[in-house]
Formats: structure tokens, sequence, C-alpha cells
């Protein structure tokens, strides 16, 4: 499954048209059709990068600009991870029926790490690449982790609603929490699709 994964951004890259919001309809897709835990991001995120790294060295658009466009197609994509976790964590905390604060301290120290996820994970790709793709890729993530990443820019804002002082950093999800979160980003991926095929309609 993740072989299609990467040859479907590979193909969607090589065009040189609309990369950004390809992949990041490919990512969430992916997303949207895993379980809500970090190996499935993570997983996700090696097959797109793998596939956007062999994709760009035959796009019209150039081997760098391909791969940048690439890069934060992915990272919108995994913003609205953040986005459905924080809702999933809302709703959960709204209802308060036998939710332990230990599962909240999961389910935060889960959706804090997924940027530090995301970087090694591109990471991971760029050691394995060849020797045109892996400069290119590692200057990207070089910049990336200077600048800050959107998904690590989004999680701080919505994680200063809630605390994570002296816990100890589990860094994996309560089993209806990743329930609820995918449920929740399956929806934003859908008022997406419709979003985008209403602008190609007009």
């Amino acid at each position: 499954m993740t072989e299609n994964i990467s040859q479907a951004a590979s193909d969607s890259v090589k065009q040189g048209v609309d990369i950004r919001e390809r992949v990041r309809t490919l990512t969430l897709e992916a997303l949207q059709a895993r379980r809500f835990d970090r190996d499935a991001i993570r997983d996700v995120v090696r097959a797109v990068t793998a596939g956007i790294a062999r994709g760009a060295e035959g796009s019209q658009l150039g081997l760098r600009q391909t791969l940048a466009e690439g890069f934060r197609g992915m990272d919108q994509a995994l913003t609205k991870s953040i986005e459905a976790g924080h809702e999933a964590l809302r709703q959960l905390a709204a209802t308060g029926r036998g939710i332990s604060d230990n599962e909240v301290k999961q389910a935060l120290a889960g959706l804090r790490k997924i940027e530090e996820d995301f970087v090694s994970t591109v990471d991971q790709v760029a050691h394995s690449a060849n020797e045109r793709v892996r400069p290119e890729l590692r200057e990207l993530l070089r910049e990336a982790t200077h600048a800050g990443t959107e998904t690590g820019r989004r999680t701080a804002k919505l994680m200063a609603e809630f605390t994570l002082t002296g816990i100890e950093i589990a860094g994996e999800f309560g089993a209806r929490f990743a329930q609820i979160a995918s449920g929740v980003l399956a929806g934003m991926a859908d008022a997406l699709d419709k979003s985008d095929r209403g602008k190609k309609n007009t």
C-alpha cells in the first residue's frame, strides 16, 4: 500500500503543476485511510517523501522547487492532522466522561511529537536518496528546521490551550482519542476535496 502512495506522489510531482495542493490532498487521503497514530503518520510521510524524491528529478518545475512544494504540501496535510487531534481532544475533554488525566497527557504528548516525526522521517528518506536529491532535500530540511514548519507553529498555538507541566512525555495515543481524531480528519479531508472540486468547476 505504501508503494502505491509513493507512486502516486511521484506521478503528481512529475507534472510540475499544483504540486503543493496535489501532495497535500494525497497525504491527507493516505492519513485518513489509517488509524490516527504516530506509526501510521510516519509511514505516510516516508512513502510520500520517497515518491516526491523519485518524481522530482523528472519534474517540469525543477528539482529544488518540486521538493520544496512537495514538502509544503505534506506540512499542510500534517497541520490538518494536528487540528483533527486537537478537536478530538476538545471533544473528549468536553464530555469528561471516563477520560483519565493519563489519556489527555498521552494525546497531547503524541500531538507534540508529530512535527518531530515529520522532520526526522524526511531526513531518513534524504539519507537514502540519490546524490542529486540528497543535498537538496537536506538543505530544505535545514531551512525548515531553522524557520519552523507550519505543523510546528500550529501545534504550539493549539497546545497553548492545554498544559503539560510536570508530566512524562509518553508520545502515544489512546484508542478512543485515535478513533475520534480519525473521524475528524476524514471530515476535514472530505471538506477540502469538495472545496477543491468546487474551485475547479468554477
